[in-house]
């Protein structure tokens, strides 16, 4: 089974477990739930809840059982690492911040990974019930029906999108200067907090570009192929080729790309 996966082939599977997450996460929204600080040293910032362990509960026994000896990392749990080609990349409550304060903007995401290959991906908003999912080489679709990325052709008629990492508030990393620098040479910008959401709706055309640092894999891996099979351009800050362990990205509509790079390091 681990060597006889057709990447088209997971769509039921990653449908079920997404929505089955989601429907785990919506049974505490609004509701009182306990919440934990991850990071002492980030002052509380980064969280985890009841929903956030709930849901990954729920997707880990599904993987476990159905691709055994599979390799899974997560945010909220130990990675298993076996040594198997196959790795699933596991966010069980995307925008958990958002989550925690009630504000109506979180997802699940899940990607499997081939030997360094993401083959497979979903970003699954339970609140909207929207299902973003792509396959490697196979396109990428928004509840079944096939989403391409913008044709916005200048940055100053774009909407772009953010994010800001959980050191922000000691690192000079942090984003502040080149948010500084593309705010005025956008249409808009958007924190909306949850990055695997920004990259899904950079593949369907309501954002036409989003760049962060320090994103883990779990955060923008089903993201990041939602864009490429889309018609998008993903890299680094510095335009060079990225991937799920990258600290920064930038993705865009592809047309914009170069001068979006340009602003985010001010050589605009």
């Amino acid at each position: 089974m681990n060597h006889q996966i057709n990447s088209k082939e997971m769509l039921p599977f990653l449908d079920m477990i997404s929505r089955k997450a989601g429907q785990v996460v919506l049974s505490y929204f609004n509701k009182e739930f306990r919440i934990d600080s991850k990071d002492t040293s980030a002052e509380g910032i980064d969280i985890v809840t009841d929903a956030d362990r709930d849901s990954e509960e729920i997707i880990l026994e599904a993987i476990r059982r159905e691709f055994p000896g599979h390799d899974i990392l997560t945010e909220e749990t130990v990675t298993e690492n076996t040594g198997s080609d196959w790795l699933w990349l596991v966010d069980p409550l995307d925008g958990t911040v958002n989550f925690a304060h009630g504000f109506p903007h979180f997802c699940i995401s899940i990607a499997l990974m081939n030997t360094n290959n993401l083959v497979a991906g979903i970003v699954y908003d339970p609140l909207r019930q929207e299902s973003f999912y792509a396959f490697r080489n196979g396109g990428a679709f928004l509840n079944g029906n096939l989403i391409r990325v913008s044709r916005s052709d200048q940055l100053r008629r774009s909407i772009i999108a953010t994010g800001f990492p959980y050191d922000r508030g000691y690192s000079p990393e942090n984003n502040v200067a080149e948010f500084t620098r593309v705010v005025t040479r956008v249409q808009g910008i958007r924190r909306a907090g949850s990055a695997a959401l920004d990259l899904a709706y950079v593949s369907c055309g309501r954002l036409d570009g989003f760049w962060e640092l320090k994103l883990k894999p779990w955060d923008q891996g089903a993201g990041m192929l939602l864009v490429k099979e889309a018609g998008g351009r993903i890299t680094d800050r510095a335009g060079l080729a990225t991937d799920v362990y990258s600290q920064s990205v930038v993705a865009t509509n592809n047309i914009i790309h170069e001068e979006l790079l340009a602003s985010i390091s001010g050589n605009l």
